[in-house]
């Protein structure tokens, strides 16, 4: 089979005019992602046994079971079970009408938060202990010693690996046509199937993906760079 850079030509297109779709599936996850993933680190930092224990039960779970599964579970399984007990209440809402892409939130925000928290936890806890007694020594109650002293230390030590749970989402995001949605990894394959171009297709998204995560990488390392800068600095 010869590769047709025609085809390869006319499929960038609209492989283009679906990334949109694909950075927002990426940005809206990891954002939810990293504000759970902060909250549920700070449970396991400084939680209770209960709640310690929910969190790290949740993020055994989330990563001992396949993505594809997920997708399945989220997508398939629960919707069926919801509209179910929706009917027996009498509702007239029909999750069924819900945009796919809300599922792809769901599963890729699940999954990411499972790995920003420990990154923040890991990042929470390499900060030198002493600093937050010396915080309390200086007057600061433990809300001020974090938000102004441990937090920002932790941010920056937590960016390279945040950098690659952002890389992985670009990656997962490939999965979201299992749920129809419409990102660059569906349009090509629509585009590939009517005449079996895929070769072409998917040295399409092969390109966009690179290229995404490229941009991705250089983003955090500005970002990781500026951080240090600013720690160093007297006024930091």
């Amino acid at each position: 089979m010869s590769f047709n850079p025609t085809f390869f030509l006319e499929t960038f297109v609209p492989c283009l005019k679906a990334l949109p779709v694909t950075l927002r599936l990426t940005g809206i996850s990891f954002v939810l992602a990293s504000i759970a993933g902060f909250g549920l680190a700070l449970v396991r930092i400084r939680g209770k046994n209960v709640p310690r224990a929910v969190v790290t039960g949740y993020i055994s779970v989330i990563r001992g079971i396949p993505l594809v599964v997920q997708i399945l579970v989220v997508y398939s399984m629960l919707p069926g079970i919801f509209q179910s007990i929706l009917d027996a209440a009498g509702s007239s809402f029909r999750i069924y009408d819900l945009n796919p892409i809300v599922y792809a939130y769901i599963v890729f925000t699940l999954n990411a938060s499972a790995s920003t928290t420990e990154i923040f936890r890991s990042a929470i806890q390499a900060v030198d202990p002493g600093q937050l007694e010396a915080a309390g020594a200086a007057g600061l109650n433990v809300f001020s010693a974090y938000t102004r002293i441990i937090i920002p230390q932790a941010l920056v030590s937590a960016l390279p690996n945040l950098c690659t749970t952002a890389t992985g989402l670009v990656k997962m995001s490939s999965l979201a046509f299992l749920m129809t949605v419409k990102d660059i990894t569906g349009t090509a394959k629509i585009a590939a199937a009517y005449g079996y171009n895929y070769i072409e297709a998917y040295t399409d998204i092969w390109v966009l993906y690179i290229l995404i995560c490229l941009v991705i990488e250089i983003v955090f390392r500005a970002l990781e760079n500026r951080g240090k800068r600013f720690l160093q600095s007297p006024a930091g």
